[in-house]
């Protein structure tokens, strides 16, 4: 993509509202605009890099064995009267009536919706184990939204929800989601550490928040830096086989949310092994047994003959969320790092006299590396190196290939890590080579 014809609104001065570095850095960076309170237009650099965070998202759940659907954004209240949340669940919830007088509701969440569409077609015990999943835009009235999109009114949100016949099963259907969760948020280069949770309005007794740590974080955690080094599950993970022995590592090592904290078991733990820090939460994870199905008569027949209520659970990721959490913890004094797995662009490739010897040049660098299969931000515009560098550095691409008319005479052109800040010269073949090593290796 050439810069001269893309949309990117890059902000010289940090608006007032913006309070976190990545609020402050999304803004700037021409990611996200505030359309109101708590509510966002993704700009065509944000837009892609969502599009990336919600592609690994949904490999991962696809390759835990979940099935992905789409519900709607508006759904009924009788639905959530069925379930006995319709009045619970408080003024986050955003009710509205239609035309024809009938209440009707902005769906912060879709446990009687999922509940509704498998009751209605599944019958039988031989149908189970069953896991539906969407990725969908949600709203929630916060009452003071705040952080850009770490807590806004309207995100995106990947949920889903799991049915099987007994607690046994669902036990297994919970520690698939736990296992798809870990790779899900390495893959974007985030540590995220499961911990004991508060179900909230969800219900249920078994749930664990995914965080990562940072200092801007709104909840206070604590954990045993062990669980720090544990491995992340590989690529090979069988999710059909017996996971139990990576979820038992990774919930030995203390660690609980400020509201699941118990300070005596804390302080039990070796003195410097303790770590109490902030964190934000990027995923949650429930098992509320029948807490629905019985209420909304969601049963299968067993082989016996019996009709039971299934056993659910829900596995909630916050798709626009994860993307401050991402800047949170990777970022620098001059811009975002993005990790390459999520970049908006793998490379930078940066004209420092546009309509001159550079530009064969760079024409010939952008085709070969878009041939190549490597994303390319190519900035033609006709300004300053200064504000060239200084784009690049701010929206955080992992890599910048610079060609200026001092190199060309050598021959060579130069490459910058974004992350180490690291430069090196060579020719514009090994440059190439150099950087499709890097991203496809």
């Amino acid at each position: 993509m050439r810069l001269s014809r893309y949309f990117l609104p890059i902000l010289k001065e940090t608006p007032k509202e913006a309070e976190i570095v990545s609020h402050r850095l999304m803004l700037r960076a021409g990611m996200i605009r505030q359309q109101s309170a708590g509510i966002y237009a993704w700009l065509p650099l944000g837009h892609r890099v969502l599009g990336k965070v919600q592609k690994i998202v949904e490999e991962e759940q696809n390759r835990s064995g979940a099935v992905q659907l789409l519900m709607p954004t508006i759904q009924s209240a009788d639905l959530w009267r069925e379930s006995g949340r319709y009045e619970a669940y408080g003024k986050e919830m955003l009710r509205i009536v239609d035309r024809h007088d009938r209440e009707m509701l902005y769906g912060p969440t879709n446990e009687e919706m999922i509940t509704d569409i498998f009751r209605s077609y599944v019958r039988s015990y031989k149908d189970l184990p069953l896991n539906l999943y969407h990725v969908q835009w949600k709203f929630r009235d916060e009452v003071r939204p705040r952080f850009g999109v770490m807590r806004g009114r309207e995100f995106l949100m990947k949920d889903a929800y799991s049915f099987d016949l007994d607690q046994e099963r669902a036990r297994e259907a919970y520690n698939r989601m736990f296992v798809a969760y870990l790779r899900t948020f390495a893959r974007m280069g985030l540590k995220a550490i499961p911990m004991k949770a508060d179900t909230g309005p969800i219900g249920g007794d078994l749930s664990h928040e995914f965080i990562i740590l940072a200092s801007t974080g709104e909840s206070e955690v604590f954990l045993d830096k062990s669980i720090l080094d544990l491995p992340i599950p590989g690529e090979d993970t069988d999710f059909n086989g017996d996971l139990s022995e990576i979820v038992d590592a990774w919930t030995t090592p203390y660690a609980a949310t400020d509201e699941m904290h118990d300070e005596a078991a804390f302080e039990a733990l070796p003195e410097e092994t303790k770590v109490s820090a902030r964190g934000i939460e990027v995923g949650h994870i429930f098992y509320f047994g029948t807490k629905y199905s019985d209420a909304m008569n969601a049963k299968v027949t067993t082989a016996e003959g019996v009709d039971i209520p299934v056993h659910m659970g829900s596995y909630g990721i916050g798709v626009s969320r994860l993307l401050g959490g991402i800047i949170e913890a990777s970022h620098d004094d001059d811009g975002i790092i993005w990790p390459t797995e999520v970049a908006p662009f793998h490379v930078g490739l940066i004209n420092m006299k546009p309509g001159d010897e550079c530009d064969p040049v760079c024409d010939s660098l952008y085709e070969q590396l878009e041939n190549a299969g490597v994303e390319v931000l190519y900035d033609d515009r006709k300004t300053s190196a200064g504000q060239k560098f200084a784009g690049m550095d701010l929206i955080g691409l992992p890599w910048q290939l610079i060609v200026g008319p001092r190199g060309l005479k050598s021959g060579e052109v130069e490459i910058k890590n974004r992350k180490t800040g690291e430069r090196e010269s060579m020719s514009p073949e090994a440059a190439v080579a150099k950087l499709v090593a890097a991203l496809k290796g």
